[in-house]
C-alpha cells in the first residue's frame, strides 16, 4: 500500500514538473509564427494570381467584342484584335494550368478555367 501511495505522488510530482514543458511551448510558438507567415505568403500569392488572372480575362474580352463589332467593317482591326485576344488565351491558359493548386479545386466564379481560341 505505502508503495503504490509513493508511486502515485512520484508519477503526479513527474507530470507537474514536466522538464520538457517550456521547451515545448517554445517549439510551438516557433511553429505558430512560421505557420503565419506560410498563410501570409500563399494569400499574397494567391491574391497575386487572382488579379493577373481577372487582368487577363478583361484583356481577352475587350479584344473580343473589338473583333467581334469590326469583323465586318474593318478587316485589318478585327484581325489585330483577333490575334491580341488568342494569344492572351493562350498566355491565360497556360497560367491558369501552371498556378491551379493554389485554389485546390475551389477557382472563384468570376476566373474562367480556360479561354477558347477564337477561329
Amino acid at each position: 500500500m505505502k508503495k503504490i501511495f509513493i508511486l502515485i505522488i512520484c508519477g503526479l510530482s513527474m507530470t507537474a514538473c514536466n522538464p520538457f514543458l517550456g521547451i515545448n511551448s517554445w517549439f510551438n510558438k516557433i511553429d505558430y509564427e512560421l505557420q503565419k507567415q506560410n498563410d501570409r505568403q500563399r494569400y499574397d500569392r494567391l491574391k497575386k494570381v487572382e488579379d493577373t488572372a481577372r487582368a487577363m480575362v478583361s484583356s481577352y474580352e475587350s479584344d473580343k467584342q473589338i473583333y467581334l463589332s469590326m469583323k465586318d467593317e474593318n478587316k485589318e482591326i478585327a484581325s489585330q484584335a483577333k490575334i491580341r485576344a488568342n494569344n492572351t488565351a493562350i498566355q491565360y491558359n497556360q497560367f491558369i494550368l501552371k498556378n491551379s493548386y493554389l485554389w485546390k479545386n475551389n477557382i472563384p466564379q468570376d476566373i474562367k478555367n480556360e479561354l477558347e481560341i477564337i477561329n
